[in-house]
């Protein structure tokens, strides 16, 4: 007798999406928090299946390690050894049983299901075998498993409990004075609120806060900042019409500052010398418009062309000049500036939380490759200030390497130049000891800006041998 045909599967519709985020991150590099809007657009997933999506795929992608690690004691083989495909399925099967309530049938059968149907038969036995295994013991158990490969090693436990790269969690250990305790509280904070910023002269914030909805609220710090409860914030109509944006409540207060700090003489040039993709160009320029007469103006600059075109799409007409330009190779003369922004190319590592995939993408070589970059726009930047003018050096990183230790080195180089506390500009509580400030996520609810102010002292500057 013939056995009856089985029926094509039919993989569950958010599972689906998750599991094509997670090979698009892998086989085309891409970015998690842009492709994942498409697929959504695209499915016509409701609701509650899109929050479903977006929490699988986000979530495999964000706890890879810790996954990586139980997975381990659960297959036969290296993981290095198993297809792509194969390991992103057990990767969202893992997820669903280690850190949610979904009922462990019904993540097994529904993952099963989605490795039949990307996968084939064979593959899916051996979903289902592995995720048996799995589902033995829950997170907690797996951790006390693991343990003791960790014994010695308190920063690898801390990087084993929250999914993070070892040398991640050293450089914040490092960036928080050595207190594991704190360390891991920032290591904790990876659940991200939206903020907004209501750019000044084009909406009032009391406005923006009335249309972002129920359960959003005013940031506690930035007096442009709200922080959003959820939903999309491009249904906003302030939001798609420009006159507010979204832009993390620790970036606006990094440009606040620049713009607040104490200064002696003229005050009409300003120059944002990194102002890709706009957002803090776009608050600088509000902020120079307010002032009294005369007003400044905003000259931003960004090194690549598509970048200097979303800087001018976030400006209104008039309110500042967008060039495509080096900043390491001025085309102004010395001198020529009041205030000046360098937001610095970084690692991003500040912001980790909001970008599932970027933890495992970064390596420590990218921040000694970034720092020779960072000390020449930070020292460009110093050239374009006036004697007597404000620099700012701000990066979304608490990296040691793009912080302190480039400040530093610029500082030990010129003599024309010296720090100036910049806590009083900004405003916030529990920023570090000065004269520099560093944010951080689990006591500001900010990602981990760090914010420098330093001033040029004399007309010609002077390098040390």
């Amino acid at each position: 007798m013939t056995p009856p045909r089985r029926s094509r599967p039919r993989p569950d519709p958010a599972r689906a999406v998750a599991y094509d985020l997670l090979r698009a991150v892998a086989e085309r590099d891409a970015y998690a928090n842009l492709v994942l809007p498409g697929l959504l657009r695209e499915r016509r997933l409701p609701e509650r299946d899109a929050a479903l999506a977006t929490e699988l795929g986000y979530g495999a992608l964000r706890m890879q390690g810790t996954l990586d690690a139980v997975l381990t004691g659960c297959v036969d083989r290296p993981l290095a050894d198993l297809d792509p495909p194969l390991l992103d399925v057990l990767r969202l099967g893992a997820y669903q049983l280690l850190r949610t309530r979904i009922p462990v049938h019904a993540a097994v059968s529904a993952t099963v299901e989605l490795a039949r149907a990307v996968l084939g038969e064979g593959r899916a036995k051996l979903v289902n075998a592995v995720l048996r295994r799995v589902a033995a013991a829950d997170l907690a158990g797996w951790l006390e498993r693991l343990a003791p490969a960790y014994a010695d090693d308190p920063v690898g436990r801390l990087g084993l409990v929250h999914s993070y790269p070892r040398w991640i969690v050293s450089a914040f250990r490092d960036a928080l004075g050595g207190d594991l305790a704190e360390t891991a509280a920032v290591l904790a904070v990876d659940r991200p609120q939206v903020h907004l910023v209501a750019r000044p002269g084009r909406i009032g914030r009391d406005e923006l806060l009335a249309a972002a909805g129920p359960g959003a609220s005013a940031g506690p710090w930035s007096p442009y900042a709200v922080r959003l409860a959820g939903g999309d914030p491009g249904a906003l109509a302030a939001i798609r019409d420009g006159r507010a944006g979204v832009q993390d409540e620790g970036s606006q207060l990094a440009a606040l500052a620049v713009a607040a700090a104490a200064l002696a003489g003229p005050d009409t040039r300003w120059l944002d010398a990194c102002a890709g993709p706009g957002g803090k160009a776009a608050l600088l320029a509000g902020l120079a418009a307010q002032r009294p007469q005369p007003p400044a103006a905003l000259l931003a600059v960004d090194r690549a062309p598509h970048r200097a075109r979303l800087v001018a799409r976030s400006l209104p007409a008039a309110a500042g000049l967008v060039v495509a330009a080096d900043s390491t190779v001025p085309a102004w003369r010395p001198g020529s500036f009041d205030r000046v922004l360098v937001d610095a190319p970084c690692t991003g590592l500040g912001a980790l939380r909001r970008r599932p995939e970027a933890r495992w993408r970064r390596q420590p070589a990218d921040v000694a490759r970034l720092a020779p970059l960072q000390r020449a726009l930070l020292g460009s930047a110093l050239d374009a200030a006036r004697p007597g003018g404000l620099v700012g050096y701000v990066t979304c990183s608490p990296h040691p390497g793009e912080t302190v230790a480039v400040v530093g080195e610029v500082l030990r180089r010129r003599t024309d130049t010296e720090a100036v506390d910049v806590r009083p500009a900004l405003g916030v509580p529990d920023v570090g000891p000065g004269p520099y400030a560093q944010l951080w996520p689990h006591r500001h609810g900010t990602d981990a800006m760090f914010v420098a102010l330093l001033r040029r002292r004399s007309d010609n500057p002077a390098v040390a041998s």
